[in-house]
């Protein structure tokens, strides 16, 4: 599935979109967040919070800007980054 008809998914509603989205890219999510924070218990609340704020406001992704996964990971990359500075 692309990622323009994903996130046309997302836009409508569709849960099973957000599914699809975590099962395509989670694992790489939480792995960028692990190795920069070192943290098991920050990866997964960062990689939450990523697939949260994606089904929260699903048109905050452009796909004709990039990949789902490149929003993604730029989107863990900032809260990762957050993350480490405060402790």
């Amino acid at each position: 599935m692309s990622d323009m008809d994903l996130c046309a998914r997302l836009t409508a509603g569709d849960l099973e979109a957000l599914a699809d989205a975590y099962d395509q890219h989670g694992s790489h999510v939480y792995g960028i967040a692990a190795t920069i924070t070192g943290s098991q218990e920050h990866a997964e609340e960062i990689t939450q919070s990523v697939f949260v704020a994606l089904w929260e406001q699903p048109l905050s992704y452009d796909p004709s800007l990039g990949s789902l996964r490149g929003w993604l990971v730029s989107r863990a990359l900032h809260e990762s980054a957050l993350r480490s500075k405060v402790g």
